[in-house]
């Protein structure tokens, strides 16, 4: 089993640069599927469990996909299945958003119910809500959801989220670039991945209006074609390493970081003692004094509030910090599980319902700890740069999925980190 072995408690110094944006390149990798003519260049395509999940998953469908570095070349025009593998869709809940391009394009779509981490349920009801609104039948049989549009093509429809969900509104999104007429889609995700998939909708020939807001417009045009594309940032990792420069860190630069898409990360940072810098290249996080945020009251909430995919981190970080924290997970029911692993390591955190209230210590010990995923795993490397001694972290299948070389990167920064393979 590989692990994270991490001596604890040396400042980071340096700069790092931010990899392409995990939640944006899983959507816009699907959305490739639309183009029945020409070839898509998509840049700054990270190294992750998750995209290889995706590219393997439309590669099945017949797409001819080549990489190169960060770049994929992608022709979609050869594909030929609406079913993708199972196994493949059961790993990832991402690979759900196949269904979308799948159904504008071949007007059919037979999709394994999804799988991913385990923080919670995350029903994809709204999504077949959208799809039936567009007048498409759907049949659950056997862990499958089979969907079948109207003979003529998909028809544009008002359809209203009950929540603002980031999946559904990408997979209605995608379906109704080629639907008849005009979709609009209200209480929608203003998550930037959002925006960043509508601008590679737009270069496809879509005609996508409003994303980034709770209203999004599409007119259905007859086809799509291939387009260039580069991918945004990734603001779940800029947020990642700026915590931990705020409290592990010497002046840690992350290059590649936009601070319109961290501006609730920042702002609680710097209520806690945190200081920034702000360039067109990135941001520089100057640390609280010895490395102890003040107290923090922190509610996870859709974008653009605090990020429930941030929750972990912040937790991790004040499990030193002066004060009693309170952090309110909204978003998932089942966020907390790194709790149990921080607790291994010293932490004086106890959950009431939906609240993790943290009393902060002076300083975390050293454990043999376990991700128990994706973004718990990034928090558990955070404690053990702030622990006293060592620190090994299992469970590396988890961080694999969302960090690209996260070791490599703090070891640039000074960590004392270094990942064992068995």
């Amino acid at each position: 089993m590989a692990k994270i072995v991490i001596d604890g408690g040396h400042r980071l110094e340096g700069h790092v640069r931010i990899g392409g944006a995990k939640n944006a390149v899983l959507p816009i990798l699907a959305a490739s599927l639309l183009a029945s003519s020409g070839t898509s260049m998509i840049d700054e395509v990270p190294s992750l469990l998750d995209v290889e999940h995706m590219i393997h998953t439309i590669s099945a469908l017949g797409a001819e996909i080549q990489r190169e570095g960060n770049t994929l070349r992608i022709n979609a025009a050869p594909v030929n299945r609406v079913d993708p593998p199972y196994d493949l869709v059961r790993s990832m809940r991402a690979s759900f958003v196949v269904a979308g391009p799948l159904l504008a394009r071949f007007g059919e779509a037979i999709i394994a119910m999804p799988g991913g981490c385990n923080i919670g349920p995350r029903p994809v009801d709204l999504h077949i809500k959208g799809f039936e609104a567009m007048g498409v039948q759907t049949r659950m049989e056997n862990g499958y959801v089979h969907f079948i549009a109207p003979k003529d093509g998909l028809k544009g429809a008002r359809i209203y989220l009950d929540i603002a969900s980031v999946g559904a509104t990408q997979n209605i999104m995608m379906a109704a670039t080629l639907a008849k007429g005009q979709t609009i889609i209200e209480n929608a995700a203003k998550e930037p991945e959002n925006v960043d998939l509508a601008n590679y909708l737009n270069a496809m020939g879509a005609r996508v209006r409003g994303a980034g807001t709770d209203t999004i417009r599409i007119d259905g045009v007859d086809a799509l074609h291939g387009a260039n594309h580069s991918v945004i940032p990734d603001r779940i990792e800029a947020g990642t390493f700026l915590i931990a420069g705020a409290v592990m860190g010497n002046g840690v630069y992350v290059e590649n970081a936009l601070s319109q898409h961290l501006t609730s990360i920042i702002a609680k940072l710097e209520e806690a003692g945190a200081r920034f810098e702000d360039d067109v290249q990135g941001i520089r996080v100057w640390p609280v004094e010895n490395g102890r945020l003040k107290a923090l009251d922190v509610k996870t909430h859709y974008y653009p509030a605090y990020p429930t995919d941030m929750q972990a981190q912040i937790v991790a970080a004040l499990t030193t910090g002066i004060g009693t924290s309170m952090i309110t997970e909204t978003v998932f029911e089942n966020r907390f599980m790194h709790v149990a692993e921080l607790q291994r390591m010293g932490a004086e955190i106890h959950i009431e319902g939906r609240t993790a209230v943290i009393e902060g210590i002076e300083k975390l010990s050293g454990a043999d700890v376990t991700a128990t995923d994706l973004r718990a795993g990034a928090a558990l490397v955070i404690a053990g740069l702030m622990a006293e001694g060592t620190t090994t972290v299992s469970g590396l299948h988890h961080i694999d999925r969302g960090y690209d070389n996260l070791v490599g990167k703090f070891q640039a920064l000074g960590a004392k980190i270094r990942r064992i393979e068995d």
